[in-house]
Order: structure tokens, then C-alpha cells, then sequence
């Protein structure tokens, strides 16, 4: 791990709706170096999907500074951060987010569509992906037909086809049992030796052993962060709600 890859600095989103005005992110600031897998946990209403898609260069702060490689997000125009989303990142989110019309293999290919390549060579670079997460004997199957650990190795396929540097998962396994939820995590965290830095939300504390860094979130700013976690030694449980 070297070098400040993201660089967060006084991040502040309020929510204004009826009148009333919900501060979500308070003053946040972060700091992560290149190659990190970096936890990000706290209590429902902490600010922990605010603040994920606002890294994401999905959700523009009220105030501060977002730099990802140099790059000051909230500082491009808009197709330039289009541009961004797409060379730089890849998400993951808990329901997966498939199209149901489509095979597994389409689904990854959907963000090769704007890619100036052969159709044939969309293809080899997707079925190549889905074989890295173990799934290439699936790519005919539409997500109907596949188990919710599969989806979710098929929505983390589809994060990578474009090589992105930097991969945003929220709540990936949310849904999933004890041993498929052990089954992404570890290729998560293969993914990341790998050299691709991951931010995950996540409220389970079992993963915290995959994590280099664990920060946990209180009322829209940085609590405290933890330190490393060996296996089956989870320091954190945020409080039932």
C-alpha cells in the first residue's frame, strides 16, 4: 500500500425535504492509501451510504473535497465525472442489481457497452471475469436460475470488467448465509491483493478480518477506527436498532 489514493477533506451533505434540514455527513475526513481494503461500519443513520455514494461520484457534498488519484471529483463537469465513474470505479451493491432479462454473461458486458470494441472482444474480456469469480460455467444462465451467492459473484464480475482501479461495495453480503457471505469476502479480498482498492459498508462484523482498516462512522463523522482483526475476533458490534 503507498501513496494517499483517496483523500477526503471536511465532507458535509445536508438533506433538505418538508422544511426540515438533515445534516447526513458532518465534517468528515479520510485518508487511504492505494491498495487498502478499507471497512466502513456504524449504526443505521451514521452516514455510511451517504458518504459511499458520494465517493462514488454519485451524490454531490453540500461542502468539501473529494480526490481519488489526484483527481478532485466535485471539481469536473459533469460528463468528465461520467467519464470518472467509468474508468475508475466499479460497485457493488447488496441486491445485486441485475437485469433479469439477461444472462450472466450479458450482465457483465453491460458496461462494455460504450467501449469502443468488437463485440467478440466484449465477450472474451466478460467471460474472462466471470472465470475469476468462478462462474464461467454459468454464463448462459439468467440470475433466476442462479443462487444469491452466485448474483452476487456476477454483480462483482460486472465491477470489474472495465479493470477499474477502485471497487465501492455496499452491503454485498447482506443477504447472503454465513458460508456464501466467507465465500465473497474472500474473493473480495483476492481481488484486493490483486492490487484493487475496495471501500465496503457493511454491518457484520465477521468481516472485519478481511479488512486492512476498519473506520466506523457516528452522526456523519469518523468515530474512531479500529485496528486489525484476526479471524473469528470481531471488535466491533454496532448496536441493534
Amino acid at each position: 500500500m503507498s501513496g494517499r489514493f483517496i483523500e477526503i477533506s471536511a465532507l458535509e451533505k445536508v438533506f433538505t425535504g418538508e422544511g426540515k434540514a438533515v445534516a447526513a455527513l458532518r465534517g468528515l475526513e479520510l485518508s487511504v492509501p492505494e491498495g487498502t481494503f478499507l471497512g466502513v461500519m456504524g449504526q443505521s443513520g451514521s452516514g455510511k451510504s451517504t458518504f459511499l455514494a458520494i465517493l462514488g461520484g454519485l451524490c454531490h457534498p453540500s461542502a468539501g473535497t473529494v480526490c481519488v488519484d489526484g483527481i478532485d471529483l466535485y471539481g469536473l463537469p459533469g460528463e468528465r465525472l461520467a467519464d470518472f465513474r467509468r474508468e475508475y470505479l466499479g460497485f457493488v451493491f447488496q441486491a445485486h442489481n441485475l437485469v433479469a432479462y439477461l444472462t450472466a454473461l450479458e450482465n457483465v458486458m453491460l458496461p462494455l457497452s460504450v467501449k469502443r470494441m468488437s463485440r467478440v472482444a466484449k465477450r472474451a474480456r466478460a467471460l474472462d471475469v466471470l472465470e475469476q469469480v468462478g462462474l464461467s460455467d454459468r454464463a448462459d444462465h439468467l440470475p433466476s436460475a442462479m443462487s444469491g451467492g452466485e448474483q452476487e459473484r456476477v454483480a462483482i464480475a460486472r465491477a470489474l470488467v472495465n479493470e477499474p482501479p477502485l471497487i465501492l461495495a455496499d452491503e454485498p453480503t447482506g443477504s447472503l448465509d454465513t458460508d456464501t457471505s466467507a465465500e465473497i469476502m474472500a474473493l473480495l479480498k483476492h481481488l484486493n491483493d490483486q492490487g484493487i482498492t475496495i471501500v465496503m459498508v457493511t454491518h457484520n462484523p465477521e468481516n472485519q478480518q478481511f479488512f486492512h482498516r476498519t473506520v466506523v462512522l457516528r452522526d456523519g463523522r469518523v468515530d474512531c477506527e479500529l485496528p486489525a482483526c484476526e479471524a473469528g475476533t470481531p471488535l466491533y458490534r454496532p448496536a441493534r436498532v
